[in-house]
């Protein structure tokens, strides 16, 4: 999985995502809210030819308390976005419901201290969080994300297999669909109990 440095909302490309900063040093002490809509239009701005989520539907709730140190910012994501599955490469659409915390604090320069706590330069005195939001929905989704049992587009699933090494999840994965799409599949074991019991019969 991709995941970009958060340096990368920080120090590049600032004023196409206005939207997602908050300018810390105004507010006053206590409790802040902010709501954003993350569509496909969010997804296509940070979308830099690598990003895992390029589709999707989803509302972010941002409440933020301030006190005399620190900012504590926690995340309320709800919704759905739209991946390639691993097995067929359709779209697959998948449910996301995710919290997250972010403590900020001042100091001299961009820093990380650890996942959770962030350093932003005081001199500039906001934080834009359009890649922490992207960096919380793209971890709360799966390792392996695909269509269920049969739903594939089974043209391009077997176009796909026949040009890659097969892992045994692959291997587990392809006999499920094919035990569930062929009605008339038969183990060759109860073929063989089968023709015991009939021969006993006559």
């Amino acid at each position: 999985m991709y995941i970009c440095s958060r340096s990368f909302v920080y120090n590049e490309n600032m004023a196409k995502f206005s939207l997602y900063n908050i300018t810390l040093r105004s507010l006053s002490e206590g409790k802040h809210e902010f709501k954003y809509n993350l569509d496909d239009k969010y997804f296509a701005l940070i979308d830099d030819g690598t990003a895992d989520v390029k589709k999707g539907n989803l509302e972010a709730m941002v409440s933020l308390k301030k006190t005399s140190v620190t900012f504590e910012l926690n995340f309320d994501i709800k919704g759905d976005v739209r991946v390639p599955c691993d097995r067929c490469l359709d779209d697959i659409s998948m449910p996301v419901e995710v919290k997250n915390k972010l403590i900020v604090k001042f100091g001299k320069e961009y820093s990380e201290e650890s996942d959770e706590i962030v350093i932003i330069p005081e001199d500039d005195g906001e934080i834009n969080i359009a890649w922490f939001l992207y960096e919380f929905i793209v971890l709360s989704l799966p390792a392996k994300k695909v269509h269920p049992p049969g739903t594939c587009n089974k043209a391009m699933s077997s176009k796909l297999n026949k040009h890659r090494a097969k892992s045994s999840d692959d291997e587990e994965d392809d006999n499920e669909e094919e035990l569930e799409d062929d009605s008339s599949f038969s183990d060759p074991r109860w073929d063989a109990l089968k023709e015991v019991a009939s021969s006993d019969e006559d």
